[in-house]
């Protein structure tokens, strides 16, 4: 109970809840439309728009699932009619929605800042980069693929400004957000939590700017929220319990001598790391691996000298990497359900 009381944690059903609202006020069919006038005409066509959208709604959002969830509702049936076969489609949704942990505000790191007392900001800031260079790396691998299958681009002719302008100015109010958040943060207008806040706020504003949001869908947007936090908050309570107890019998810093012993050197530590992180996501979700692996593993990589925002990117990468790994793949699974694959 004492775990799920940290006000840090209190930034995630802010950020959920704002995730929905988006869902809701037709934010992401607005973005949706955005990464359609940038990515027509490279091959695979929506495949693309489906990682940009991931990576631009993991800036609004925050939650992989949900951004799965949305994806697969919204993209897989039309990718489908444009030719591209359900697990080509599938598998697309679920990997680009590995982006959205990265990508600041991703609610992983600011699970991450809260257990090892690092600045969620900078861990925000650090995002940026990793985030891109996936987005950057799966459109890559969408396109090679694509070409080999012949799924052809939406369009041929690069789009007019007069054509493109109207979704560009339909699109800039929702791509603010991610620069409010992140500006704010780490220019200490506010803090991670009250950041949560404000985004909550702004898509509920978006929606009724829009006239896409009446009290009903307000009503089962705080309702989807609710049961989305309560099912992390179960998680993250019943892993720190256990975290309590390997603290309390003492095993970081067993680990820790047992690791010095068998090599001094920070790259073999940051080697088996890598592997033991990628096995862990294969059978424990990434939240639940983050509350008991983290304060293990954080304190080993400070008495090498490791960078901590390095260290833990480099542990929120490999846990969304996990979330689409088998037998536990949590995003195959969300997005099969919903896709029937």
């Amino acid at each position: 109970v004492s775990a799920i009381q940290n006000p840090s944690l209190m930034a995630i059903p802010f950020f959920v809840c704002a995730g929905v609202f988006m869902n809701y006020s037709g934010v992401t069919r607005r973005i949706m439309a955005l990464c359609d006038v940038l990515t027509g005409r490279l091959w695979g066509g929506l495949a693309q728009v489906n990682v940009l959208l991931s990576t631009l709604m993991g800036g609004l959002s925050g939650s992989s699932l949900a951004d799965a969830a949305m994806e697969a509702r919204m993209l897989v049936p039309e990718m489908e009619k444009k030719g591209m076969s359900k697990a080509f489609s599938s598998v697309v949704t679920a990997a680009s929605a590995m982006i959205t942990p990265i990508i600041p505000p991703g609610i992983a790191m600011i699970l991450c800042g809260s257990l090892a007392n690092v600045s969620i900001g900078k861990l925000f800031v650090s995002g940026i980069g990793v985030g891109i260079l996936l987005c950057a790396g799966e459109m890559i691998t969408v396109s090679i693929i694509s070409k080999k299958r012949g799924y052809a681009p939406t369009r041929q002719s690069r789009l007019n400004w007069g054509e493109a302008a109207p979704v560009i100015k339909d699109s800039i109010l929702p791509m603010c957000l991610p620069v409010i958040i992140i500006g704010g943060v780490r220019l200490g207008v506010f803090t991670a939590t009250e950041a949560g806040a404000v985004a909550a706020v702004y898509s509920v504003m978006l929606g009724l700017l829009y006239r896409e949001l009446d009290w009903k869908t307000i009503k089962n947007g705080l309702k989807e929220a609710v049961l989305s936090t309560a099912s992390i908050m179960l998680i993250i309570g019943a892993a720190s319990a256990l975290s309590w107890i390997l603290t309390k019998e003492q095993i970081p810093q067993m680990l820790t001598q047992g690791m010095l012993a068998v090599s001094g050197n920070k790259y073999v530590f940051l080697l088996l790391c890598n592997l033991f992180l990628l096995f862990v996501g294969m059978f424990i979700e990434g939240n639940a691996a983050m509350i008991i692996l983290v304060p293990l593993l954080f304190p080993i990589a400070q008495s090498y000298q490791i960078n901590e925002i390095q260290f833990l990117m480099m542990f929120i990468f490999n846990m969304a990497i996990g979330s689409m790994s088998p037998p536990m793949g949590t995003l195959m699974f969300v997005v099969c359900g919903e896709t029937k694959c």
